[in-house]
């Protein structure tokens, strides 16, 4: 199970948490989020990749972002259309397309985004983009047919490993979690993100027994 820990903002804080074993960090390149970033302090982490998060944005402000952040993955947010989805992909960076989730929501529209991006992630349906805190019916993932794999998001929090551990879907890739592991916007517990990955290590060894 792969782990994306998205919306950090601080230096310190991004240290800490590269010391756990998770496998992309992502900084959100929306001003309207409360989690933006302005300016990204230069951060060793070359052992975690890098994943820039953005809604709708111009393709040159992206483009000159992944420069320089050297950004390893991008995160499109918002409405953007295939075409943008392929441009990302030509720019030689790992793409995903962020969904919302709703009752009803009707996953065949996803179809076409096949060979567009690496990964979707599914997140809960809000008045934000992102960020929302709160699940959506995870049930409703049995309704995903694609191929292409995804990363859950949403309200996932402390103490749901036993929910997250129900689910069964093949394409299920990893998790991104976000504001129920804060402190205040942006600034991530990492004590609590730290025992939230030791109870879904030993859930991943119950498995393989």
């Amino acid at each position: 199970m792969k782990i994306k820990v998205c919306g950090m903002t601080q230096a310190g804080n991004i240290a800490d948490l590269a010391r756990l074993d998770v496998d992309f960090i992502g900084f959100i390149f929306y001003n309207k989020s409360s989690r933006f970033v302005s300016e990204l302090e230069d951060v060793m982490i070359p052992h975690i990749q890098k994943v820039g998060v953005f809604v709708n944005e111009d393709r040159s402000v992206m483009d000159d972002t992944i420069a320089l952040y050297d950004l390893d993955c991008v995160q499109l947010h918002g409405d953007e259309s295939l075409e943008v989805c392929q441009w990302a992909m030509e720019r030689g960076v790992v793409v995903f397309k962020a969904v919302s989730i709703g009752e009803d929501f009707d996953f065949e529209t996803l179809e076409p985004y096949s060979g567009f991006v690496d990964y979707f992630i599914f997140d809960a349906k809000g008045p934000k983009r992102g960020g929302n805190g709160v699940p959506f019916d995870w049930n409703k993932l049995s309704e995903y047919k694609g191929k292409v794999p995804f990363f859950l998001s949403g309200g996932i929090g402390p103490g749901m490993v036993n929910d997250i551990k129900k689910i069964k879907h093949p394409q299920l890739y990893g998790l991104d979690i976000n504001s129920r592991f804060e402190i205040s916007p942006g600034l991530k517990n990492v004590e609590s993100v730290k025992q939230f990955l030791v109870e879904l290590e030993e859930m991943d060894s119950n498995i393989l027994q």
